[in-house]
């Protein structure tokens, strides 16, 4: 067949091959693949005996090669001098000292650490006031509970409400929350001032000086909620209750929070919308 004449266009345009283009790309060598290398899955071309003979091992085993010894550099230098009371001789440094020293070490600046109270508190922007999210640790895991707010720490201050799945006022770190896009409006809800860290801190009884008797005799005291507690958990709960009944999915949202959270065959975290 003919050539077109596009072809033959083609063929004009492109330049010929000269034989210095083809001595260049000759000259060059591709990437070297090692002896042995890695066939798949850990498999080795060559075993580990073969390459024992190949690389001749053998021949370097129980055969210690000599230490050189370097020559130490000299650092002083011995220097005549004239005069019979002089001693006739001085050993001097070669490297010269320092004509003066500082009179005191220099102050070192070390500094200062932020203390934690200081840190910066962030807020992922999924967790907004009146938020349902689902508790990942601790003793009421698995539960839904309500966002109130965050507290100075950077703990979540969440409640159950209590009437519904008997989770109390807590704090709660936000990695251990699921945070869902179910929302109640709390507005409203003002939350009384003292509810704040140190309201959440155990207090502790100091510890008795050691005395002879049973030491099996004092049993750990459990612990029990203080009537300030109680009274506060009604005030808040009261409120969000209210907000709950308010939402037009009421029914709904009460059935919900009081569901503990749990995942069944073939549903995956990573794959749900909450």
């Amino acid at each position: 067949m003919s050539e077109t004449k596009e072809a033959k266009e083609a063929k004009a345009k492109s330049p010929e091959k000269t034989g210095k283009s083809s001595g260049k790309t000759a000259g060059k060598r591709g990437r070297i693949r090692p002896r042995n290398y890695d066939l798949g899955n850990g498999v080795y071309r060559f075993s580990r005996s073969r390459m024992y003979h190949k690389k001749a091992i053998y021949k370097f085993i129980k055969k210690k090669t000599p230490k050189t010894v370097k020559p130490k550099k000299p650092i002083t230098v011995e220097k005549k001098i004239s005069g019979d009371k002089n001693g006739e001789k001085r050993i001097v440094l070669l490297k010269k000292r320092r004509a003066s020293y500082p009179t005191a070490d220099p102050v070192t600046v070390h500094h200062s650490k932020k203390c934690f109270s200081d840190h910066r508190r962030y807020l992922r922007p999924s967790l907004k006031p009146g938020t349902i999210c689902i508790l990942l640790a601790g003793a009421h895991k698995g539960k839904r509970v309500v966002f109130l707010k965050q507290l100075k720490s950077g703990l979540l201050l969440v409640t159950g409400p209590f009437l519904i799945n008997a989770c109390p006022l807590r704090r709660v770190s936000q990695n251990y929350v699921i945070a869902t896009s179910t929302r109640i409006n709390i507005s409203g809800l003002k939350i009384p001032a003292h509810i704040n860290d140190d309201y959440f801190k155990r207090k502790r009884e100091k510890r008795a000086k050691k005395e002879e008797g049973d030491i099996f005799s004092k049993k750990k005291d459990e612990y029990k909620p203080s009537d300030q507690r109680k009274a506060d958990q009604k005030v808040v709960d009261k409120f969000v209750i209210s907000a709950i009944k308010r939402n037009k999915e009421k029914k709904l949202l009460f059935t919900y929070l009081s569901a503990m959270f749990g995942l069944r065959s073939s549903q995956y975290p990573h794959r749900l919308k909450f």
